[in-house]
């Protein structure tokens, strides 16, 4: 199958993420006076579905490895579409957090599926040119989201947008059962017993190269998640915007994504992923330490989000190649370690936007200073990264197998 059809499927199922995290952010003040609660409270949900989504992905990962791609991509679509139709009849916080956390499992599901299909295809720079061109189709829907939102707010309310989403994972189930599962080659499930699925997660954990590629992503997508469970107040609140502004920077964030993948594309045929990465995670750092200064000195709304704008553009050169470094060593166990990459990416990810709304409120300066304490730590990490991946992956495996206790 080509690799740019591919892409777009793959970059379909992955924009599920983005559509139920930012679909609804311009529906805060709708849903905090409907459900009679505050914009802090409603941004708990945003942090329990992102908490959720990653946790789940540690059962969706190994299993999708022993029962195959499409049975666990499909129920995950399943499980989401069921679970964002419940959630536009809530009536209380309570019911909207408890069906959030059910469209997170299915949502894991998804996402834990996805690099395990690129992983089962290809490898190395390569992973990363096609991680980077799901990435570029995933792109459309957080910069069409926030916008779609609130469109469906001007002719509806809020539960709107949760039945748009409902619908749109039942849409993509049957896209995905005709367009991509009859034309990719179906990969062998392991049918090993259902103890080794926890065991073979010590061969991911005890792979330090792997697990420095997990955390540093980690830690860049949690400086992202903040900006993201703030945006609203960010732009709206704390620098006076309209909604219609609000949408159009958001959409700009995206767009410097995009410009960073396509460079990151063009640059992968020249550099080793490795290279790019720690440039790219440097500049967003140089970026975030940029934005504390001007938010300490007041500065103007279009410095403050100019700086925000680059800290999101680098996403799009550090994502791809950190993933197709994280996965590079396990062919076999694909599934596995995307499992704990997206566990510890979207759970530490979680933890610490839900401790953001607790500890910055509704103050500008905490917000930008976790984000750079997030940023320092994938600084430090990508220092210390080797140049490039000079192993072969079924050789780090094969080794990995060998000091385990269990099989694989």
């Amino acid at each position: 199958m080509p690799h740019f059809q591919l892409a777009v499927l793959l970059g379909m199922t992955v924009a599920l993420g983005p559509l139920a995290l930012d679909a609804y952010l311009p529906a805060f003040p709708s849903i905090s006076d409907d459900l009679g609660v505050s914009k802090a409270d409603v941004g708990l949900t945003l942090s329990a579905y992102v908490f959720t989504l990653g946790l789940a992905q540690l059962v969706g990962g190994p299993l999708s490895d022993r029962y195959g791609r499409q049975r666990i991509l499909l129920l995950g679509l399943a499980v989401f579409a069921a679970a964002s139709f419940m959630v536009a009849l809530a009536g209380s916080l309570n019911e909207m957090l408890g069906w959030r956390i059910v469209q997170g499992i299915g949502g894991a599901f998804c996402a834990v599926s996805v690099p395990a299909i690129v992983r089962d295809q290809c490898r190395g720079n390569e992973a990363a040119r096609l991680f980077g061109m799901i990435g570029l189709v995933m792109f459309i829907a957080p910069a069409s989201a926030p916008a779609l939102g609130s469109a469906l707010l001007v002719v509806s309310d809020w539960p709107a947008i949760y039945q748009a989403l409902s619908g749109y994972a039942l849409l993509l189930a049957v896209v995905l059962h005709f367009g991509l599962f009859r034309r990719i080659p179906a990969r062998t499930p392991q049918q090993t017993p259902v103890r080794t699925l926890l065991t073979n997660y010590r061969l991911v954990l005890r792979h330090r190269l792997s697990m420095r590629f997990i955390l540093l992503q980690t830690l860049a997508f949690s400086a992202m998640l903040v900006f993201i469970t703030h945006a609203s107040f960010i732009y709206q609140g704390a620098l006076g915007l309209s909604n219609a502004a609000f949408s159009a920077l958001f959409a700009a964030n995206v767009a410097a994504m995009a410009c960073l993948n396509l460079l990151n594309r063009r640059l992968l045929f020249h550099f080793p992923a490795v290279q790019i990465m720690r440039t790219a995670v440097r500049a967003q750092h140089g970026a975030l330490a940029l934005l504390v200064l001007l938010v300490v000195l007041d500065a103007p709304v279009w410095a403050v989000a100019a700086c925000l704008v680059a800290v999101a553009g680098c996403m799009g050169a550090i994502v791809p190649n950190s993933l197709a470094g994280a996965l590079d060593h396990f062919p076999n166990l694909g599934g596995t370690a995307a499992a704990l990459l997206g566990a510890t990416q979207f759970t530490v990810a979680g933890l610490i936007s839900a401790l953001s709304t607790r500890v910055a409120g509704e103050a500008l300066l905490p917000i930008v200073l976790i984000m750079a304490v997030c940023s320092l730590g994938a600084l430090l990490l990508a220092n210390g990264a080797p140049r490039a991946v000079c192993r072969h992956a079924a050789e780090e495996e094969a080794e990995a197998a060998a000091r385990s206790s269990g099989p694989v």
